[in-house]
């Protein structure tokens, strides 16, 4: 179980038997050092869904920076590099997500051009019935 920010928008791939959405996950902590200054000790971890049906929900409405609550379990893949080495890559594949952050913050707000034709605002602005 996880609480964290997203580092980056969600990275997206079909794949045959469906999409994957893979993010980085920023948790952090905070204490005061043996000193009594304070410390903040941020980690990051990276996040695959697999799962059909999150992985569209994830794909849709995260984005760079939402906090998000992830169930997973942690997997380790390993593979030969060019030069012949063995690379080791821990993952966490989530298997439930659920959005923190505040509904302004779900989806980015869009920017809608101002109107150049049509009908607008009576000078007062607060001409309305109710």
């Amino acid at each position: 179980m996880l609480i964290g920010n997203l580092g980056t928008d969600p990275e997206v791939r079909a794949l045959e038997f469906g999409k994957v959405v893979k993010f980085p996950l920023a948790t952090s902590e905070q204490y005061n050092n043996k000193d009594g200054q304070r410390v903040e000790r941020t980690e990051w971890h990276n996040v695959v869904v697999l799962r059909k049906g999150l992985s569209e929900i994830c794909e849709r409405y995260l984005r760079k920076g939402m906090k998000v609550y992830i169930e997973g379990r942690i997997q380790t893949r390993s593979w030969q590099d060019e030069q012949g080495q063995t690379r080791y890559m821990t993952e966490v594949n989530c298997q439930e997500m659920t959005m923190l952050s505040g509904r302004d913050e779900q989806v980015p707000p869009k920017e809608t051009p101002a109107p150049t034709s049509g009908p607008t605002a009576p000078e007062g602005g607060d001409d309305l019935p109710f």
